[in-house]
């Protein structure tokens, strides 16, 4: 995982919210899918940096989240 800071085609992903998301200006992150990546940002900051997690590292911790 690493940090990186907004580039021109970041805009262009279609970014996504949490459904749990109450959408009342809570803390909430957006991901978006970058194919071999998955990035994920501050949905009240988007133009600030995002996180770069591998598409395989993504999938186990969705895996491990949804067993909750």
């Amino acid at each position: 995982m690493k940090a990186s800071s907004p580039e021109p085609a970041v805009a262009e992903l279609a970014w996504f919210k949490s459904s749990y998301s109450a959408g009342d200006g809570g803390d909430c992150v957006e991901i978006a899918d970058a194919g071999t990546a998955v990035l994920v940002r501050d949905s009240k900051r988007p133009g600030n940096a995002f996180l770069t997690v591998d598409a395989v590292q993504w999938a186990a911790f969705v895996r491990m989240a949804s067993r909750g």
